[in-house]
C-alpha cells in the first residue's frame, strides 16, 4: 500500500460508518487545518495589467450600518480560474462547478529548493517522477499543487514580480509536459501554485500555454496559494469555497487544507 493510500486509508477509517453529521464534523475538526489563501486588500499583488482594486467605505456606523464597495478583477487574491477564463469554447464558468469538484485530494509537489536557486524555475516530468520515488504516484482526481515559496513574497508587488532592467519578469510555474502529464498519465482533476500565472515568467513569450492547455481541457486551477510548506505532500484534502457570481470567469476563493493527524 503506497503512502498516499495509507493516509487516505486513515482518513476513511475515522469517518467510516458514522452516527450522524455531527460526528463527522466533529472528526473533521480534530484533524490539522491550514489556511492556503492569503488576505488581499487594495495594495495586494496583482497582474501587473490590472488597475488597482479600490475598497471603499459608502455606508459607516453612523448610517445605522458599515458597508464597503469593492472593485477588484475576478482574477485577484487567492482565486480560482475556470475553463472560460482562457478558453471560449468552454461553458464552464465558477458557479457551475458542483461542490464536491471543489473537495480534492491535495498533492503538494515541493520545488522550493531550485525556485530559491533559480527564480525561473520550471517543474518538469523528470522532477515529478523524482518526487514520485518518494512519496508514490500521484492518485487519479487529485488536486496537485506546485510549491515554491513565492507566496513568502507577499505583499509585495514588486518582489512577486521580481522585475529584473531589462523589464522582464522572473519567477516559477509549470513545464506544459509535466502539466500534461499529471492531467494526461495519473488522472489530475485540478491544478495550483503559488504565482500570478500557470507558466515560468521567462516562458510566456508565446502566451500562456500551460493555462491554456489546463483550461482548455476542461480543468480549472487555484492560484496565488499560500501556506503550502505547512502542507505534507499526500494525504490531505483541499477544500474551495467560492461564492456563485454568475457568469464569472474567475473569483476570490477561500481555500485550505485538512489534514489527518
Amino acid at each position: 500500500m503506497g503512502i498516499t493510500t495509507k493516509a487516505n486509508a486513515k482518513i476513511t477509517s475515522k469517518i467510516s460508518r458514522p452516527q450522524s453529521v455531527n460526528e463527522v464534523v466533529e472528526q473533521l475538526k480534530s484533524f490539522n487545518w491550514v489556511d492556503l489563501t492569503h488576505s488581499f486588500g487594495p495594495e495586494s499583488p496583482r497582474f501587473p495589467s490590472f488597475a488597482q482594486p479600490d475598497f471603499k467605505t459608502i455606508f459607516t456606523h453612523s448610517d445605522g450600518f458599515y458597508v464597503k464597495q469593492y472593485t477588484f478583477p475576478g482574477q485577484f487574491g487567492t482565486h480560482i480560474d475556470p475553463p472560460i477564463h482562457f478558453d471560449e469554447h468552454q461553458d464552464k464558468y465558477v458557479e457551475n462547478f458542483s461542490l464536491k469538484e471543489l473537495v480534492l485530494p491535495l498533492v503538494v509537489i515541493d520545488h522550493s529548493a531550485a525556485a530559491k536557486k533559480n527564480p525561473d524555475a520550471s517543474l518538469s516530468v523528470n522532477d515529478i517522477k523524482e518526487w514520485e520515488k518518494s512519496h508514490g504516484k500521484i492518485p487519479s482526481n487529485s488536486f496537485v499543487a506546485l510549491r515554491t515559496d513565492w507566496s513568502k513574497r507577499w505583499p509585495s508587488q514588486e518582489k512577486f514580480e521580481n522585475i529584473d532592467d531589462k523589464n522582464q519578469a522572473h519567477y516559477p510555474g509549470w513545464d506544459l509536459d509535466a502539466l500534461k502529464f499529471i492531467y494526461e498519465q495519473r488522472g489530475a482533476s485540478a491544478n495550483g501554485h503559488e504565482t500570478f500565472d500557470t507558466d515560468t515568467a521567462v516562458k510566456q513569450s508565446n502566451g500562456l500555454v500551460g493555462e491554456y492547455y489546463v483550461l482548455s481541457h476542461g480543468h480549472y486551477q487555484v492560484e496565488l496559494l499560500d501556506n503550502l510548506d505547512l502542507v505534507p505532500a499526500t494525504g490531505s484534502y483541499i477544500f474551495i469555497s467560492v461564492p456563485k457570481a454568475e457568469e464569472a470567469p474567475g473569483f476570490p476563493v477561500r481555500a485550505f487544507a485538512v489534514i489527518p493527524k
